[in-house]
């Protein structure tokens, strides 16, 4: 199916719009399906269960002597934690030293007797290589689900490119010097929305329990939930897996916003991304992909064709690790401003293809979820969050609602 190109300028102003409003990094990187190189400590990969993650990509530029303390929150809980750090995007060596992890009890100030310092093969420091990642050892004791963590990093060298995640719709905080074994808030001032060089946390839970990964774009990263809150929709599937009879317990989200499934940037595409954010991660089970309105709503714009392909090609190669794929459909988003009816043709071809195809192992139907009856086109009016596209507090627990769990626990952590 073709599609009418929209006019260049009102695209290219709304890609820069999107990128003030949401930080989104520079930089090139190269197209196609490209496997992301191994873990510089592969046999971690190995160990445990993923309880949080995001995905890096380019956000700036490092520099020396800066601390970081980064808020996630658990879904799974277990023993043994380990931190996954990443210079993935990194031009240059980066340097951490004193790393620690701990249990938050409001802003910067940890619960007093929490915080633990975490070693890279017994040592307190570890250099990671550019293009790297590295594994923590286990700290010894039990991490619960549910709660908030609080793992700080002093970087006493870096430079170049900075590895990170501009939309963490979760305060952080940042600065000078090394004060990660300070449990107080005292040195940390500076505030932050994004996470730095941190991209997955695991632990070793019950036997048994697996993991999944929201692969998705800023609807998956939470644009437009409540900040600091946890109420992006993967946030609630953890919500709702903990209390369910399903041995997938783990959550990972890997939105990225504005990133497409095919083409890179923002971030590398879904295919180029896949291995590193979501095959690589422990436990994992299943994909939960969602993914392709930017793809249509690009200038120019994808084919149904060509989206359709795409997912194929992801799905095979999630099927060769082990692991499911759950699809989910587009959802509605007549209003934003990119949308016309030629992309509208894409969504719909796609959809009956995720629907219809048995290409996935288990779908959800978010266009269903989302869409007004009175206006299938467009997104629900309770659950816009004001942009037409991305859902609010309301449209994120709905979509959480139609996951089926069941449909989750199939492949192999």
């Amino acid at each position: 199916m073709s599609r009418t190109a929209r006019p260049r300028c009102r695209a290219a102003l709304a890609a820069l719009s999107c990128c003030v409003a949401l930080g989104c990094g520079t930089g090139s990187v190269p197209q196609g399906d490209q496997p992301s190189p191994p873990p510089s400590a592969p046999a971690a990969a190995g160990h445990g269960v993923v309880t949080w993650a995001s995905s890096a990509g380019h956000v700036g530029e490092a520099a020396d002597g800066r601390g970081y303390r980064l808020m996630v929150h658990t879904s799974v809980g277990g023993s043994g934690l380990r931190v996954r750090l990443s210079n993935a995007f990194g031009d240059q060596p980066v340097t951490f030293d004193n790393v620690h992890a701990g249990l938050r009890r409001d802003g910067a100030a940890l619960v007093p007797g929490s915080n633990r310092r975490l070693t890279f093969g017994g040592a307190r420091s570890v250099t990671v290589p550019a293009g790297g990642i590295v594994y923590s050892d286990p700290l010894p004791g039990h991490v619960p689900a549910g709660r908030t963590l609080a793992v700080s990093l002093y970087v006493p060298r870096a430079g170049g490119a900075l590895t990170g995640h501009w939309l963490a719709m979760r305060t952080s905080y940042t600065t000078d010097g090394d004060h990660t074994a300070q449990e107080g808030a005292a040195h940390w001032k500076q505030r932050t929305g994004s996470w730095f060089y941190l991209d997955a946390v695991t632990v070793r839970p019950r036997k048994g329990t697996g993991a999944v990964v929201a692969l998705g774009d800023s609807i998956t990263d939470g644009w437009h939930s409540t900040t600091d809150r946890d109420r992006r929709w993967p946030d609630y599937l953890a919500r709702r897996l903990a209390a369910s009879g399903t041995t997938v317990k783990g959550v990972a989200n890997a939105g990225i916003a504005g990133n497409k499934l095919l083409l890179d940037g923002p971030g590398q595409s879904a295919l180029n991304r896949l291995q590193r954010d979501a095959l690589s991660l422990p436990g994992v089970r299943t994909v939960f992909l969602f993914q392709g309105v930017n793809d249509i709503k690009a200038e120019p714009g994808a084919t149904g064709a060509g989206l359709i392909a795409g997912y194929r090609r992801l799905i095979d190669r999630a099927h060769a690790a082990g692991k499911c794929v759950v699809g989910a459909t587009i959802a509605p988003f007549k209003g934003w401003q990119e949308w016309d009816p030629a992309g509208e043709a894409v969504r719909q071809q796609v959809n009956a293809f995720i629907r219809d195809s048995g290409a996935f192992d288990g779908v959800t139907d978010f266009d269903r979820v989302l869409r007004s009856p009175h206006d299938p086109e467009r997104i629900l009016p309770v659950f816009d969050g004001g942009d037409h596209l991305h859902p609010n507090d309301k449209g994120m627990r709905a979509m959480a609602d139609a996951v089926d769990p069941k449909t989750l626990d199939c492949g192999t952590g």
